[in-house]
């Protein structure tokens, strides 16, 4: 009995965090439901333009389901297990190229859907028609969610980009003084960072699948890293 009661709480957790998981695409599916469909609902000029302008309407209807493709692609993949990989190879530095890619795109293609949302309802909300009071109050109330949902979301974006160019990790910004591997490195150096110009290269290409480990270089590279930008290492484009 307590063998069997001590191997529940497993299969209860896996539960919890599926369903929680679950929970989350819902939600994020019918958030897309709703902001795109309020819009359509709200201009009535939309119609119109659907039969005008039909390339309008159709590259925004691609990027919608491309976006959400993105996002259900994305969530479905392994993220990989920073954990496990710090206690297999301590000193090592650890990429997980394929998540990474994946989520910094889904987090541009939403930042451009999230634009061109919000275009669509200011356009929507300066039409010069006839308009009941309630459709004007939900676009506004539904234009201030969208704005402060772009806003996290380029904030998310320039985040991102900050850690493909330097080569990090989400892990490392967050936990840089409490991993191991790292106790020593100075504060301005990345130690993985080949230079901006290949950082982005190996980020939008990727060579290899899964996760790449890297050793830390030598202290004395670290060190000349370290070294404050001359007016010659700016010339030269030492960060490239």
């Amino acid at each position: 009995m307590a063998s069997s009661s001590a191997a529940e709480p497993g299969p209860r957790l896996s539960d919890r965090t599926r369903r929680s998981s679950l929970g989350l695409r819902f939600m994020v599916l019918l958030m897309h439901v709703v902001f795109v469909g309020a819009v359509f609902v709200l201009d009535p000029t939309l119609d119109r333009r659907i039969h005008e302008e039909p390339w309008y309407i159709g590259v925004y209807g691609v990027l919608v389901l491309l976006t959400l493709v993105q996002y259900f692609y994305t969530a479905g993949s392994s993220p990989g297990y920073v954990v496990d990989v710090m206690r297999a190879g301590s000193t090592m530095h650890a990429t997980f190229v394929n998540t990474a890619a994946l989520s910094k795109w889904y987090i541009f293609e939403e930042s451009i859907l999230c634009i061109w949302t919000v275009a669509l309802y200011i356009e929507s909300l300066h039409l010069d028609v006839d308009k009941a009071w309630w459709k004007n109050f939900v676009g506004v109330v539904m234009l201030a969610v969208l704005i402060f949902i772009l806003i996290f979301l380029l904030l998310l974006c320039l985040f991102h980009s900050y850690i493909a160019l330097t080569n990090q990790t989400t892990y490392e910004v967050a936990r840089r003084r409490r991993i191991f591997y790292l106790r020593g490195v100075p504060d301005r150096v990345h130690p993985f960072s080949r230079g901006i110009c290949r950082n982005i290269y190996d980020f939008c290409s990727p060579s290899q699948k899964g996760f790449a480990l890297e050793a830390v270089p030598p202290l004395e590279e670290l060190e000349a890293r370290a070294a404050r930008y001359t007016c010659r290492d700016i010339i030269c484009c030492r960060c490239c």
